[in-house]
């Protein structure tokens, strides 16, 4: 029985490989990056394995030579010379489907890198959706679910608890699909120090591994907040220009996503700062050391949890829908309005949408996705609360009551 779980980036995979010679994989250890990539490899080398690299090492140019394509060579940043080899080999013979190189993300500045630009097309994987975990279809995406015309209950929809409970699990395949109780935990408290200890050549061995657990507990803490870098660097005990660097380091690594703020000219006196969001609930839950009782009876934790678990579906999948959203949030200067996510789609307007962990949302609950609609106009294509009840219904003008569960039932 095949127990691989399909992935929404296996449809852009194959269509990329099917026209383009090369493709790299990028995002979070763990993540399925690799065995996401090996359904897509006629062969692969390990990269990691000493013994394997061993002829890339001497001679990449040489070793790529006579090998069945497509050719996965995973964990490529622990013999960086790959890549180097890879452009040479596509600028000879430009055919589909020659390379697939998978990695933890990277310093999007390394030099190793700077061979593969016009030659690699970057995909990134996210921790697993619920809706990749569940094995349901990938579309419609959200972009399209919010101008349906349907109303009324969703089938099967989590009460709070299953909420929390479904975002505590997080997406890392091996905890949320193999893993229960105590294994399940102590996967995921060990992630980053894990994390750390086998990216040490990555991430530099000066690194003060104490000094950034301290950091990113602060950081998990504001998960779904504004929390400015000198805020964390207090948190932490480091100063703001080694706190800008951490959260580089674990923006690379994959396990923070700050969101951009969102701008018009429309709206004057925005904030410009970025909201952080920690990547994968289950590492969020587990840094924070908050179980579903806890959550339930802390409103802060509860609505910040709710929040990054909407955010981080909506985020794996914007890369795969065809109308490419660039998410960010919005919020004015005096604090007194503010949307909780922006879908930016170019030309065809933007989405807002509002995360409340509330079963019966009223009205008021949208009064600044109607703000936005009034300051937008025509641009304002439609407006999402998103909320832990059972029903779709109307709340305004272009603006729904939507249950979270839309975004995999």
């Amino acid at each position: 029985m095949d127990r691989y779980v399909e992935r929404m980036a296996d449809v852009l995979l194959a269509d990329i490989l099917a026209s383009a010679p090369a493709v790299i994989i990028t995002g979070a250890r763990a993540s399925g990056k690799t065995t996401t990539a090996l359904r897509h490899a006629a062969s692969t080398v390990r990269l990691d394995n000493p013994v394997e690299a061993a002829a890339f090492e001497a001679d990449p140019d040489a070793a790529l030579r006579d090998r069945e394509e497509p050719l996965l060579l995973d964990e490529w940043q622990a013999c960086p010379p790959v890549v180097g080899a890879v452009k040479r080999a596509v600028d000879t013979q430009r055919r589909a489907g020659r390379f697939i190189l998978t990695g933890s993300a990277r310093f999007d500045d390394d030099p190793a890198l700077w061979p593969g630009t016009g030659r690699l097309i970057r995909v990134s994987m996210n921790p697993m959706t619920l809706r990749e975990q569940l094995r349901r279809p990938f579309r419609p995406f959200f972009s399209e679910v919010l101008p349906a015309a349907d109303t009324g209950p969703l089938p099967d929809p989590p009460d709070l608890r299953g909420y929390v409970e479904i975002a505590l699990r997080g997406g890392f395949p091996e905890p949320a699909l193999e893993l229960h109780g105590a294994a399940q935990r102590e996967w995921l408290a060990s992630y980053v120090g894990q994390l750390l200890i086998r990216d040490r050549a990555t991430v530099g061995n000066g690194l003060d591994a104490g000094r950034l657990g301290e950091f990113f507990e602060a950081y998990a803490l504001s998960s779904a907040g504004l929390a400015h870098d000198t805020t964390l660097a207090e948190a932490a005990g480091i100063d703001s220009r080694t706190a800008r660097s951490y959260v580089r380091l674990l923006s690379e690594l994959g396990v923070v996503a700050d969101m951009p703020a969102w701008s018009t000219n429309r709206l004057k006196r925005l904030v410009r700062m970025p909201k952080r969001f920690v990547a994968d609930t289950g590492l969020l839950g587990s840094t924070i050391g908050a179980d579903a009782e806890y959550v339930l009876s802390n409103g802060d934790a509860l609505g910040r949890l709710i929040e990054t678990f909407v955010v981080s579906q909506l985020r794996a999948e914007a890369q795969f829908d065809p109308l490419r959203p660039r998410l960010c949030h919005l919020r004015d200067r005096d604090g007194r309005r503010e949307v909780d996510l922006v879908a930016d789609l170019g030309a065809r307007g933007v989405i807002g949408v509002e995360i409340k962990a509330h079963s019966a949302p009223k009205p008021s609950h949208a009064n600044h996705l109607a703000w936005m609609r009034d300051s937008l106009g025509d641009r304002f294509t439609g407006g999402a609360l998103l909320h832990t009840g059972p029903d779709r219904f109307t709340l305004g003008d272009r603006i729904e009551a939507i249950p979270i569960c839309a975004l995999w039932n």
